[in-house]
């Protein structure tokens, strides 16, 4: 079968939205990776941090939520934080099923050293600020329609 061109063929991976989207997803996740380093947080890690730098304490099942990640993947990332004694986690009192995470004293001091990774990573793109909330809108559309479609796919067997 032959085409026009690279882009005339629907199965070309330069025209994969999904294949740029994993690509800029690994690139971003190494440079967090080198930016994280001396503060001893993988990428995971740092986005519990920065949960819990906006909220102080949350339940688990909501601090899941707002990353997306399961209980299987939460777990070990909280297990490792809790161990570093950045965050401690406490069961409720009225109900010992409901989980709550919370940052210890050094772990709200570490916000201070993470203060300046949003704006490294923002100058290392080059591009200009607006440009990346709108990619940022861009991009929560996206999954959520993604996730939609996936949703009435599984929904449909």
């Amino acid at each position: 079968m032959t085409h026009d061109g690279p882009h005339s063929d629907p199965l070309a991976l330069d025209n994969q939205l999904c294949f740029a989207v994993y690509a800029a997803s690994r690139a971003l996740t190494g440079l967090y990776r080198e930016l994280l380093a001396d503060m001893d947080l993988t990428y995971p890690q740092y986005l519990v941090m920065l949960v819990l730098w906006e909220r102080d304490t949350v339940r688990v099942k909501d601090l899941g939520a707002a990353l997306r990640l399961d209980s299987g993947t939460l777990s070990p990332l909280l297990r490792r934080l809790q161990a570093r004694g950045l965050v401690r986690r406490v069961r409720g009192a009225e109900d010992e099923r409901l989980v709550h995470v919370s940052l210890t004293d050094e772990g709200a001091r570490l916000r201070e050293r993470a203060r300046d990774v949003p704006e490294r990573v923002l100058c290392s793109t080059d591009i200009p600020q607006e440009t990346a909330a709108e990619l940022r809108t861009r991009l929560d559309q996206i999954t959520r329609s993604v996730g939609a479609a996936a949703d009435a796919l599984r929904a449909a067997r």
